[in-house]
């Protein structure tokens, strides 16, 4: 499997003509399993190894150690700049909350670190966003590998019409993925996603019977069984309640000793309880059209972004004063 892959694309929209079914990208948002990139055999750097999570996790080094970085990125719908100026980077093994009032392009940003704007008329991107050092953006760059390397679970569970086995198999066989043992893989999943012992019993039964907090469980499942390095979540709790939320932000705490996760919430306690650093964005109003057009103000540890921000518009946020 390569990331500059020879199939054709179409590098209007940096996907395969054929593609269209977004809501499979959640499954097939990685790399086969166990799969060593290197720069020689795959056009890529090699992902960082064990040995840096051992020296750092869990506690947070002073500047990320760079999995995807954003290098002033402007983000456009047609002629509409959603997104401008935008450079950070993504810590290998960490999470990484963007917070921010609504229309401030939180979710613009997110989706566009695996592509999935390519999927929308009219997006594209300036700046570069790399993923370990190559251009994501790229001519030669595959869309669909970038989405089996960095997964997405999106704000509402969206499980597939299949079993609750199914869901966490489809995956794996359509990427190709070499598995000696499917039951072993699927078992392996909802383990980590702590959703094995609640439905090991009724594997067989349809994934549209687990509870909402149990899809979106499933959901993170199903991404994981084909092993990705990045996960991005996009409001994954909006839609749950309280100790269904709990529940999810406790499995992103485990999951980060072996991914690195990106979440965009409107909770700042969640952010505050849950992410090593955190961006908060903001819209800034054009005055000769009014279209608001995203901002990134302040990017820090979590802990001195909530308790000594360094600009007034994220204190403002943060103590309830807009937004």
């Amino acid at each position: 499997m390569n990331f500059y892959s020879t199939r054709t694309t179409d590098h209007d929209t940096g996907r395969d003509p054929g593609d269209t079914d977004l809501s499979t990208s959640s499954a097939t948002s990685s790399a086969t399993a166990n799969e060593a990139f290197s720069r020689e055999d795959h056009g890529l750097a090699k992902p960082l190894g064990s040995s840096v999570r051992h020296e750092h996790w869990p506690h947070v080094p002073a500047e990320p150690i760079a999995v995807i970085e954003c290098d002033d990125v402007d983000i456009y719908y047609g002629d509409f700049r959603a997104v401008s100026a935008v450079t950070m980077a993504y810590g290998f093994n960490e999470i990484t909350a963007l917070i921010g009032p609504s229309g401030c392009g939180k979710s613009t940003v997110l989706r566009s670190l695996n592509r999935m704007n390519d999927l929308i008329p009219g997006a594209r991107v300036t700046g570069k966003i790399s993923y370990h050092g190559d251009d994501m953006y790229g001519p030669e760059v595959d869309a669909i590998e970038v989405r089996r390397r960095i997964g997405m679970v999106f704000q509402k569970p969206n499980p597939f019409p299949k079993s609750i086995y199914a869901n966490i198999a489809y995956g794996p066989k359509v990427t190709g993925m070499r598995v000696s043992n499917m039951d072993d893989v699927v078992e392996e999943a909802l383990t980590r996603a702590a959703l094995w012992d609640e439905v090991k019993d009724k594997l067989k039964e349809s994934a549209y019977g687990l509870s909402g907090g149990q899809q979106q469980r499933l959901c993170i499942a199903r991404t994981i069984a084909v092993k990705p390095e990045v996960i991005l979540m996009d409001e994954p709790c909006s839609a749950l309640d309280p100790i269904a939320t709990q529940r999810i932000e406790d499995l992103m705490s485990e999951l980060r000793q072996d991914y690195t996760i990106i979440i965009v919430t409107h909770n700042m306690q969640q952010a505050a309880r849950v992410a090593d650093r955190t961006a908060f964005f903001t819209a800034k109003p054009s005055e000769d059209t009014g279209d608001r057009t995203g901002l990134l103000v302040e990017y820090d540890v979590t802990s001195k972004m909530f308790s000594n921000p360094s600009d007034k518009r994220t204190e403002d946020y943060i103590s309830g004063r807009f937004g």
